[in-house]
C-alpha cells in the first residue's frame, strides 16, 4: 500500500458549483498559514486534481483521507466524496467521472484545528490503467441529510492510498 498527498494548492475549483478558489487564511503572524478551498455548507461544492500514477500501481480500487479544518466550533457531520477517471493517450477527457464514495468526519469544535478524516471505502476509478492520467473530482455533499455540520468546511489535502503490484516502474 501507498500513498501520494495532494494538497490544496494542487486543487482547483470545478466550473461548475466550484469550491472556493484557493485561499491563504492567517492563523496568528508568523504561524502556519493555512492555503484551502473553502467548501460551503448551503450547496454541494466541488473541486478537481489529478494524478499519472507509477506504473507499479495494480489498477485497482483507492482509498482517501481527508484532511481539512472548520470555519466555526460545531460539531456536526461533513460528508466528503471523491470520484475519478483515468484517461490514456489518444482518447478523450471529455469523460464521465466513475461513481463518488463518500466519507463523514464530525466536526470538532474548534476553530483552524486540524481535522483528519477516517480512511474512505474503496474508490472504483474508471478505465484505471497504467500509463493514464486519472482525474478525481472531490466534493461536500452538503445536500445529503446527513451532512449537517453547519461551517464553511476548508480543504487542506487529501490523502490518496493506492496498491502496487510491482516493485518499481522498470
Amino acid at each position: 500500500l501507498e500513498t501520494i498527498w495532494v494538497p490544496a494548492t494542487a486543487m482547483y475549483p470545478a466550473t461548475t458549483n466550484g469550491s472556493s478558489a484557493l485561499t491563504q487564511v492567517e492563523t496568528t503572524a508568523l504561524r502556519p498559514d493555512l492555503m484551502v478551498l473553502d467548501f460551503a455548507a448551503a450547496a454541494d461544492d466541488f473541486a478537481q486534481f489529478s494524478i499519472a500514477f507509477p506504473k507499479s500501481w495494480n489498477e485497482g480500487t483507492v482509498k482517501f483521507q481527508v484532511f481539512w479544518t472548520p470555519s466555526n466550533t460545531n460539531k456536526d457531520n461533513c460528508i466528503w466524496s471523491l470520484q475519478g477517471v483515468s484517461v490514456a493517450d489518444g482518447a478523450t477527457i471529455d469523460v464521465a467521472y466513475g461513481t463518488a464514495v463518500s466519507v463523514t468526519d464530525a466536526g470538532i469544535g474548534t476553530v483552524e484545528d486540524q481535522q483528519v478524516s477516517p480512511v474512505s471505502g474503496d474508490v472504483t476509478i474508471t478505465n484505471a490503467a497504467v500509463d493514464t492520467q486519472t482525474y478525481f473530482q472531490i466534493f461536500r455533499d452538503a445536500n445529503a441529510g446527513t451532512d449537517t455540520f453547519s461551517g464553511v468546511a476548508r480543504l487542506l489535502g487529501v490523502k490518496i492510498f493506492f496498491t502496487t503490484d510491482a516493485a518499481n516502474d522498470a
